[in-house]
């Protein structure tokens, strides 16, 4: 049987009541999984409260549970990532990054779609989407590594476009993943779904946002298939969500050289988060093999950082994380593709930081 590529929480459910499971041995087994525990984890013995089926069940539904994310190569970094490359029950394989600070960074779709220029992730396209308990799996495999505390949405894939089961895995990760809500990181390019949907749901995450630039035109050239949310809406959009939640935004920046690291860019932050509850996150682009972007230096990327701060905008410089071992996230998977018949496919530009 096994579970099946694409899986959801709701499989998984399905999957204990159909072996037996009333409610409370669901959401027991559902936290002992979500928190990389054994299944006879705890006090209590198994035998006396599991029914009897589902004692024999288990050992099948945790072998199951494990093979919707097993763990390809581990790839240590000098700043305390690990780079995690994970293969998925068709083969298919993905990343997700242990970071500094009990963070994870995890994906939710093989490939993008939205081709983000300065991205290698959208040059393929979109490949699957995947299920929501694929994304608890990551969390789970992490979790058995080492303490996870906060999960970002952030690695391969646009969690806007594979909304239903990235807010599925946010509500199990947020309850019997035992998260706390604020440590649960959604990250987009900006959607009307997404600002209509995360306010509803009983687990609201933080919100991470792409900006990139504050000029609409240069937006539609760097992030071509993103929906046509302006600048302005998206921070608008982004401000009602931060204050209904009390969280602050993330705004993301990559800093491309010569494209949106100059004066008028700087203005036009100043004139766009001026007062907002948020925070400018900026990442000098990770040079990634076949595209022609550059880093500004380090200097000026400080210099960009102290400007703001001087204008009174939050800003945050910050490195990849795990640089040392691939440069930008993805080059594993690019790399194990070339040796392996895998769809090749790499890893979203924003991917690790916290």
């Amino acid at each position: 049987m096994g579970m099946k590529a694409g899986a959801t929480v709701d499989d998984v459910r399905q999957r204990l009541r159909a072996a037996g499971a009333g409610p409370s041995h669901e959401r027991r087994l559902l936290r002992l999984w979500s928190n990389a525990l054994p299944q006879d984890a705890g006090k209590r013995r198994p035998e006396d409260f599991l029914p009897a089926s589902l004692r024999a069940a288990l050992p099948q539904i945790e072998a199951e549970l494990h093979g919707l994310a097993r763990l390809r190569s581990a790839h240590p970094a000098g700043d305390g990532a690990e780079r995690l490359l994970v293969e998925l029950t068709d083969g298919q394989a993905v990343e997700s990054v242990l970071l500094p600070r009990d963070g994870l960074c995890i994906s939710s779709q093989v490939g993008c779609a939205v081709r983000c220029v300065f991205c290698m992730t959208g040059r393929e396209g979109l490949v699957r989407q995947l299920g929501s308990a694929e994304m608890v799996a990551q969390v789970a495999l992490a979790r058995a590594r080492r303490p996870v505390k906060k999960v970002v949405f952030m690695g391969m894939g646009e969690p806007a476009h594979n909304l239903d089961n990235v807010l599925e895995a946010i509500e199990l990760l947020g309850t019997a993943g035992n998260i706390g809500h604020k440590n649960l990181v959604f990250s987009t390019v900006g959607d009307p779904r997404v600002f209509e949907r995360l306010p509803q749901g009983p687990v609201k995450p933080a919100l991470a946002l792409s900006l990139h630039t504050t000029r609409a035109d240069l937006r539609e050239q760097l992030l071509p298939k993103a929906p046509r949310m302006t600048p302005e809406e998206l921070v608008e959009a982004g401000e009602r969500y931060a204050r209904a939640t009390g969280y602050p935004i993330q705004y993301q920046w990559t800093l491309l050289e010569g494209i949106n690291d100059g004066a008028e860019e700087i203005e036009g932050i100043v004139r766009l988060l001026s007062g907002k509850y948020g925070v400018l996150n900026m990442i000098p682009f990770n040079k990634v093999d076949g595209l022609d972007f550059r880093r500004p230096s380090w200097e000026r990327a400080a210099e960009i950082a102290r400007t703001l701060h001087r204008r009174g905008i939050l800003t945050k410089l910050r490195q990849s994380a795990a640089q040392d071992v691939e440069g930008g996230c993805g080059q594993l998977r690019a790399r194990a593709a070339r040796a392996t018949p895998i769809t090749p496919v790499a890893v979203n530009f924003s991917s690790v930081h916290l």
